[in-house]
């Protein structure tokens, strides 16, 4: 496997701004992303190994503003200027707090920097990086004091992490290796009975999912607490109430392959995010962790669709979820038209969303270059 090369980077700041030194010579042509809370950058030059293809990744410390970043390619290295979204002294570059061998301080242009700052501010009271995190980044600050505490220990967090992810990919392949054995011994008995066999499995794992809600809200992961919350209540939503809810559709042949998908994807994801706490990575799971989605969420997707479709006349018969009208609340609540109208207007934006968001990391992550026309629909 390619060793991947990263150039030695030099980085600097003032209140308003963060300015970065791409040590690499003989540069045409470089790769530069830059998001708000990150910025991607690869090329060919001339670097510490020599000429090869440099590439890195950092995720700042607070968002900066992407629509004023930019750089220009010089002789002997490339700057990238970009501007913070709010005026601060970061304490540090990066979000996490670690330190990488390529990443050096540019104490000289601090120093120029800060010299020239304090000649216009020459009455101005000096703040400590404390005060100005207190006052105007209050998470921040919890965060760190967390750390400096020990609440939020960052060996703690990667122990957690690792242990999480590896009892999630080992309840998932016990569940799949139970469905593939006793598939093989007798399919047709099998597939009506999945749920019977392994459902319980199933309704546990994906319960104990939930904490990948509270890993983002506490600090433990970065990623967006709604769109784990929408993801992690949805599952549980047609296991817990359309599948074990309803017991008509646990004999379905849809629920097995329901299953199976599920599975399928859980047994390459979670040893993807297992490495990926101790930042190791393998090139055969990176490209499986982002390729197998292609066939196997359109396939979950359409098997969720049908047991929400199937379900409707079952529960208009059971009345089961539903709140009627009269009541001493008077409130009517109708579960047939919930799943009505999600199948109506939810349904595809959902598939949509959610195959774009992956297209969008498969990209990311596997150096992919996007068609012109999906940049400019990014815009």
């Amino acid at each position: 496997m390619t060793k991947l090369l990263s150039p030695f980077v030099y980085w600097a700041q003032s209140m308003t701004e963060v300015t970065l030194r791409v040590d690499l010579k003989d540069v045409k042509d470089p790769d530069i992303q830059i998001e708000e809370e990150e910025i991607e950058f690869s090329s060919v030059g001339v670097g510490s190994q020599g000429r090869h293809k440099y590439q890195f990744i950092l995720e700042f410390y607070l968002p900066v503003d992407k629509n004023s970043a930019v750089y220009e390619v010089f002789d002997r290295e490339i700057r990238i200027k970009v501007s913070k979204k709010e005026a601060d002294w970061w304490p540090r570059l990066l979000y996490e707090q670690k330190k990488l061998p390529w990443l050096k301080v540019d104490f000289d242009r601090i120093k120029h920097e800060s010299e020239s700052e304090d000649d216009k501010d020459l009455n101005k009271p000096e703040l400590s990086y404390e005060d100005i995190l207190r006052t105007k980044y209050p998470e921040a600050y919890d965060k760190l004091q967390k750390e400096e505490l020990g609440y939020l220990n960052e060996s703690w967090r990667k122990n957690y992490l690792f242990c999480y992810n590896l009892f999630m990919f080992c309840g998932f392949l016990y569940a799949m290796i139970i469905m593939a054995i006793r598939y093989m011994k007798d399919q047709e008995e099998f597939v009506p009975k999945a749920f019977e066999t392994v459902g319980n499995i199933f309704k546990f794992m994906h319960l104990i999912m939930f904490l990948e809600v509270l890993n983002p809200m506490f600090g433990y992961t970065k990623g967006s607490v709604t769109e784990a919350l929408i993801q992690v209540t949805g599952r549980n939503i047609w296991i817990f109430c359309l599948i074990d809810g309803e017991e008509r559709m646990q004999s379905k042949p849809v629920v097995f392959y329901l299953f199976v998908t599920y599975a399928t994807v859980e047994v390459v994801r979670y040893p993807y995010y297992l490495l990926r706490v101790y930042d190791k990575e393998v090139g055969l799971l990176t490209w499986l962790r982002y390729t197998i989605w292609i066939p196997l969420y359109p396939i979950g997707f359409i098997c969720e669709g049908v047991i929400a479709l199937r379900d409707i006349p079952f529960f208009e018969e059971t009345e089961k979820f539903s709140v009627l009208l009269p009541n001493k609340w008077n409130f009517g609540f109708y579960f047939p038209n919930v799943i009505r109208f999600y199948l109506l207007f939810g349904f595809f934006p959902m598939l949509y969303t959610q195959m774009w968001h992956m297209y969008n990391l498969r990209c990311k992550k596997l150096g992919i270059k996007q068609h012109k026309s999906n940049i400019n629909k990014e815009d």
